[in-house]
């Protein structure tokens, strides 16, 4: 079981790692893994809901808790390169009617993994690729 220092650790490494300017936080309130708030340019966490998903996806992606969470991580990073390279309007997901929503949040969705996997170290691509695969499954 990772604890939220160690989660903190991993996240640092990897952010300084990239040379990017993310914060991080730890919310006991999240209702999934991780996040990225684009408004606040914060990654949050929620350390317990991390050890649940990674205690779901390791029977299939074999890799150590660290990298589990480093592919949570590319994907949540992969979200914050969308947003820096392309200017959503996110006033439709305020606003706009609801095939409009849901078109802008698939869009968003499929560019945080192609950007996140774009700085995925060679060595973790194929698990990656997997998770993303998972993901569909678990979501």
């Amino acid at each position: 079981m990772l604890y939220i220092w160690d989660i903190e650790k991993i996240i640092l490494h990897t952010l300084n790692e990239q040379r990017l300017n993310i914060n991080y936080e730890f919310s006991n309130t999240l209702a999934s893994p991780m996040s990225y708030n684009v408004s606040t340019n914060t990654i949050k966490f929620n350390y317990l809901k991390v050890n649940g998903y990674i205690a779901k996806i390791n029977f299939k992606i074999k890799e150590t808790d660290e990298n589990l969470v480093k592919l949570m991580l590319y994907h949540e990073i992969g979200y914050y390169l969308d947003f820096k390279k392309n200017k959503h309007d996110i006033r439709t997901l305020m606003y706009g009617e609801d095939d409009e929503k849901e078109q802008l949040m698939a869009e968003i969705e499929k560019n945080s993994w192609d950007y996140g996997r774009k700085i995925v170290p060679e060595h973790l691509v194929n698990a990656y690729d997997q998770f993303r695969e998972l993901d569909k499954v678990f979501s």
